[in-house]
Order: structure tokens, then C-alpha cells, then sequence
């Protein structure tokens, strides 16, 4: 029996902080183990170009990206890994996509929203007509599930709406993709837990290249909240909190178990206990380094499988258009 393919990506924008690990790299990895699919989990560099950029690091950002993929266990004889770039029909299809995507169903997506705040100087269209790139690099691979956290199940709902447009206007073509919940800890900066992690806030980022010094004084350091219990209580302990969501993440201990094994102890001996963990953790991602050559092959060699597929999967959608093969 064949097995389901499963599709996602990561922009590569620079460099990858703890909650992109626990909220994407981890779950890639625990998929393709479980032996249960056909993985593709490609660079979604062209999706990185609606944000600004210099064109000098862009290589290098991919090449750090695929390196963090393999450090973080994912493996080029198990999974799919290329870069998006390197398989461009992705693209093409889009155009198509957006001809028969209602704007109104672009304007209502939040992501778009909510990047137009973030780029206010840099408002392109490709922001506005992300969905539709999104989707054809679902659908072009005929992928049954997409991993998402439930902040992208709107995206994967425009997926499935094109697609039944596409497949009710000329004939059935594509899938309609399932979203795959996975569990995913929403991190909060470790020096303002009011605000998601992130690399804007480099001092409240754990980023997955930190030395053991850089990730021992960020958590010794992050902010806690008054009283010394080590307690879950979002709101009214934000920090401690998401300290635990932290720990529960890279030990796989529920917050329950965290908080009995620290009943009595104070906020001191768990912070240095943390810095511990995460440093142990974060370990292969400072020191299994791949060369640029050995990246180059991997996304080459994948690449060509890639287009296989996508060369077919256009074919198909071109002969329902009536269009030139």
C-alpha cells in the first residue's frame, strides 16, 4: 500500500530559534521516523523573498537552513529535501491558482494581516498572494497531510478551497490535503513573556547556534514573576510558565511531573537545571555542521525528483486547461 506524502517548509530567513525547533524541526523529524509517510520537507525560498533581504546572504541562509534539518535528524534517505527555487513549477502553478482565487478570500487571510503590519515599508503583492504559493506546494505533490499548528489551519482551509474549485471547475485534479495537528509550544521571549519568541528580540531568543555560555545566561537571566514557586500559571506567572512549557518541551515531561520534581525548590536551582537541558539539547546543532558541497548534492540529487513529480502533476493540470504541454 502506498503510503500518504506529507508536505512542509521553512523560510529561510536567518537563523532558527528554539520555538522554530519544537514548533516544526521536532515534529519533521518525528514523522519521517515513524516510517508512516512519504516525507518532503523542502526551503521555502521563495516564499523568503516578499520579506526585504540582501541577495548576498540568501545562499547562505539556505545552506544554514538544510544544515539545521540535518542536525536536527532529518535524514536526505527518508525525506524529500530541496529547495523550492530548485523546483520552480511550484510557481507556475500558483499564476493558475490565482486565477480563480476570489480576492476576498485573500484579504480575509490573517498571515497577510499580519505581515503588512510587520513590513509596512515593504507591502508587496507576493504577501498578498502567499496562499496561493502556498497551496500549489501542497498540491503539486499530491500531499494528503500537511503538519500545522492550529495558527495555520487557515491557510491549509485555502488549500482545500482552491483545490475543490480547481477540481469542480475542470475535473478532478488535485487532493484535498488534511491537516495534521501536531502539538506545538508556543514560546515566549525569555526577557518579555508578554511577546512571542523571536529573533527581533535576540536577548529573549534562545537561537539553536547559541554557545552553552549564551544559552546558561539567557535562562538564568529571563524574567520570572514574584515568588519563588515553581508553578504553572500563565496568567499571573507569564514567566515561570513559559520556562515550564520549555523544560515539558525538550524533556517530554508534563508540566504536572515538572512541578512536583521542583515542589519546594526555588526559581534558582530550576533555571540552572533548565540551562542544563537546553545546552545538552541544542548540542547537535552546534557542532553536526555539513559542507556547503555535501548540501549542494542533497538538494540537487532531490531536486530532480522533485521536478519529476511536479513536471507530471503540471502536465496533468495543463491538459485540463486546454493549455500547451
Amino acid at each position: 500500500m502506498k503510503k500518504p506524502t506529507i508536505v512542509s517548509g521553512i523560510q529561510p530567513t536567518g537563523r532558527l530559534h528554539l520555538g522554530n525547533y519544537l514548533g516544526a524541526l521536532k515534529n519533521f523529524v518525528a514523522l519521517q521516523d515513524s516510517g508512516e509517510y512519504n516525507c518532503i520537507f523542502f526551503i521555502a525560498d521563495f516564499h523568503s523573498l516578499t520579506i526585504d533581504f540582501d541577495p548576498k546572504q540568501k545562499q547562505r541562509q539556505i545552506f544554514d537552513l538544510v544544515n539545521a534539518y540535518l542536525a536536527a535528524g532529518l535524514n536526505p534517505k527518508k525525506s524529500l529535501i530541496f529547495a523550492q527555487s530548485q523546483a520552480p513549477d511550484c510557481a507556475e502553478l500558483a499564476w493558475i491558482l490565482n486565477t480563480i482565487t476570489p480576492i476576498g478570500e485573500l484579504e480575509r487571510m490573517t498571515q497577510y494581516k499580519d505581515k503588512a503590519k510587520e513590513n509596512k515599508e515593504n507591502i508587496n503583492a507576493g504577501l498578498f498572494t502567499y496562499p496561493a504559493l502556498m497551496a500549489a506546494d501542497i498540491i503539486m505533490y499530491d500531499a494528503a497531510f500537511v503538519p500545522v499548528g492550529e495558527d495555520q489551519v487557515q491557510h491549509l482551509e485555502f488549500t482545500r478551497m482552491i483545490s475543490r474549485k480547481f477540481n469542480n471547475k475542470f475535473g478532478q485534479t488535485f487532493i484535498e490535503t488534511k491537516p495534521l495537528l501536531t502539538k506545538t509550544a508556543r514560546l515566549m521571549s525569555l526577557n518579555d513573556p508578554e511577546k512571542k519568541m523571536s529573533k527581533s528580540i535576540p536577548n529573549g531568543c534562545l537561537f539553536l547556534d547559541d554557545s552553552p555560555a549564551e544559552i546558561e545566561k539567557k535562562i538564568k537571566t529571563a524574567v520570572t514573576d514574584s515568588g519563588s514557586e515553581v508553578k504553572y500559571d500563565a496568567q499571573n506567572k507569564p514567566g515561570i510558565s513559559n520556562l515550564l512549557d520549555i523544560y515539558s518541551a525538550l524533556t517530554e515531561k508534563s508540566v504536572s511531573e515538572i512541578e512536583n520534581k521542583y515542589k519546594g525548590k526555588n526559581y534558582g536551582q530550576f533555571k540552572s537545571d533548565l540551562a542544563k537541558i537546553a545546552v545538552d539539547a541544542l548540542e547537535p546543532f552546534r557542532t553536526n555542521k555539513t559542507s556547503d558541497a555535501k548540501i549542494k548534492s542533497i538538494l540537487g540529487a532531490a531536486a530532480k525528483k522533485a521536478q519529476k513529480m511536479s513536471a507530471a502533476k503540471m502536465k496533468e493540470v495543463k491538459n485540463k486547461l486546454g493549455l500547451l504541454n
